[in-house]
């Protein structure tokens, strides 16, 4: 099964790379399928690269249910 997560952009990095924040761990992604990314951003993120823009409020929603899930023991 693949699953993309939200993550937010917290530094643009050179290369058309970015450091982003997904729940306390950071990683260093691509950003050069998505235009515009800025610092804030939330982004869907799969194997490494970000495949677009989210809305913050979203973003939120969805990673409440991720920790909802983990605490459920429904994340393997």
């Amino acid at each position: 099964m693949c699953l993309a997560v939200p993550a937010r952009v917290v530094e643009l990095l050179p290369g058309e790379e970015a450091m982003v924040d997904m729940g306390g761990v950071r990683r260093r992604i691509s950003v050069a399928l998505v235009e515009g990314i800025e610092v804030g951003d939330y982004v869907v993120v799969h194997v490494g690269y970000a495949l677009s823009r989210l809305d913050p409020e979203e973003a939120e929603r969805t990673l409440a249910l991720f920790a909802e899930m983990g605490e459920a023991g429904g994340v393997a």
